[in-house]
């Protein structure tokens, strides 16, 4: 089980705590956010940091910055920003993981493909070469109860098993799915990877 620390909504010096802590990942939404905290040389260039989750929806346009910050962006929701993403990492001669996120939910306010999309977006994404394509990733309901939480996480891995069937892709391993909330009910329907950022930190402060 891997957990990502969120530290999103926080100020700079929880980075400090987070790595006593002994976290391997951290995950941050907002590409500003993340360079204040982690876009410094020191920490980039340290071959000891933690992986650098983005699980926020991400837009094409600052698909640049991403690229060079994040190891993993575990929010590919289209084709074409992942081929802007592959270009960039191809650019920057660097290999970036990724997740594909899917709206098992059906809220109109979220991102990630449809649930119906997620074949034709593995077939696509599984095939470029400065991709990793590792998972899927989804957010449960913003207001559900637990039996619609935990079907929109049974939804992810059933779709996870019949994509990876049906696209030969047996390296679509990780289902990213639960947060502060709703962890214990996402790892009871089967994810590997929980981000989690109130019950680690407290609530999130003022972040300007």
């Amino acid at each position: 089980m891997t957990i990502v620390g969120v530290t999103k909504g926080h100020a700079v010096e929880i980075v400090r705590k987070a790595r006593a802590l002994g976290l391997r990942h951290l995950g941050e939404s907002r590409i500003q956010e993340a360079t204040d905290k982690y876009g410094f040389s020191e920490f980039l260039n340290d071959p000891e940091r933690p992986t650098l989750h983005l699980i926020g929806h991400l837009q094409s346009n600052k698909a640049r910055k991403a690229v060079h910050l994040f190891d993993s962006i575990d929010s590919l929701d289209s084709v074409h920003l992942g081929e802007t993403l592959d270009r960039l990492a191809a650019e920057q001669d660097k290999t970036l993981r990724v997740l594909i996120q899917v709206n098992t939910s059906g809220e109109a306010q979220k991102s990630g493909c449809e649930t119906e999309q997620a074949l034709e977006l593995v077939e696509a994404v599984k095939s470029m070469s400065h991709l990793e394509l590792r998972g899927l990733m989804t957010i449960g309901p913003l207001e559900g109860d637990e039996k619609a939480t935990r079907r929109s996480f049974e939804l992810l891995r059933e779709i996870r098993e019949r994509v990876a069937r049906e696209a030969n892709f047996p390296q679509l391993a990780e289902l990213s799915m639960g947060m502060s909330g709703d962890f214990e009910w996402a790892i009871e329907e089967g994810a590997t990877e929980i981000r989690l950022g109130t019950v680690l930190w407290g609530p999130r402060e003022e972040y300007d």
